[in-house]
């Protein structure tokens, strides 16, 4: 099946069942009941969509999910999909593509990552403000979609700056300050070593993760307006003497999803005021 043919049906089926969205969000580790915030909301699983891969990292719940939120018509992936669970960066990046058909025009990615920025706290949210990656893939590679985006889309500022300035703002009404950064990625399941996160810093990372700059490159090609949060989860490796793990991963992403949801709840609820 072409890559066409596999949006447009994946689309069809979305459309059929949950109908159009003008919001998408999705939502990363421990955010995954941000869902139950949607009122009138469809669930579809993934393994219903045509031609969609699975999630298999554990919290990511693999659901569609849209519904209203103050007053919009929003989209929620409860779970993405990773290039390490050996997934092409077409297949990472398909959701996307199907937002744009079905409708989306502004795009929230989160994530939970490690802090570089030796002044990152666990527990701290971060607006990423750039991105780089050292996966040497990108999704964009092979013949371009025209009927979505331009064969060299400009990335010199994917994310968009009022929806920055928004997030920073509802942070300060709501009693606490954004830490803002650049996210780099790195291929994964393994977390990057000491000397990998030397490297990133001295390169200007201030937070590294396993996904997201797929998402945004191929949100940016469509057009659409990109705001990019994460949770910084624990410091990387080297910084601490101590091991990671998920399991750490988890627990700081569900102490702070409180503060991470109502912080998403007043953007989107403002949005229409930029």
């Amino acid at each position: 099946m072409d890559e066409r043919t596999r949006i447009e049906e994946a689309a069809a089926k979305v459309l059929s069942v949950c109908g159009s969205a003008e919001v998408g969000i999705i939502l990363g580790s421990g955010l995954g009941d941000y869902a139950d915030a949607l009122t009138d909301a469809v669930r579809l699983p993934y393994s219903e969509i045509p031609g969609f891969p699975r999630s298999t990292v554990p919290g990511h719940a693999g659901m569609w999910c849209c519904g209203t939120l103050h007053g919009k018509r929003v989209v929620m992936m409860q779970g993405r999909f990773h290039h390490y669970e050996g997934y092409s960066m077409k297949d990472v990046t398909l959701p996307v593509r199907v937002m744009q058909k079905i409708g989306v025009k502004t795009l929230i990615v989160t994530n939970a990552c490690g802090g570089v920025n030796l002044s990152f706290e666990p527990g701290d949210l971060m607006v990423i403000s750039d991105v780089f990656s050292l996966t040497g893939q990108n999704p964009l590679i092979g013949p371009n979609l025209d009927e979505f985006g331009p064969r060299f889309p400009d990335m010199s500022c994917a994310f968009d700056r009022e929806l920055r300035a928004l997030a920073h703002a509802c942070a300060g009404e709501q009693g606490f300050a954004l830490r803002e950064g650049v996210y780099a990625q790195m291929t994964g399941p393994c977390y990057e070593t000491p000397a990998e996160i030397r490297m990133l810093r001295t390169l200007g990372a201030d937070a590294v993760g396993m996904s997201t700059v797929p998402e945004v490159i191929v949100a940016r090609h469509g057009g659409m307006r990109v705001l990019g949060i994460s949770c910084i989860t624990n410091m990387a490796a080297g910084i601490l003497d101590q091991p990671l793990s998920h399991a750490e991963v988890t627990e700081t992403a569900n102490r702070v999803k409180g503060r991470f949801r109502g912080l998403l709840d007043a953007v989107i609820e403002r949005m229409e005021t930029l």
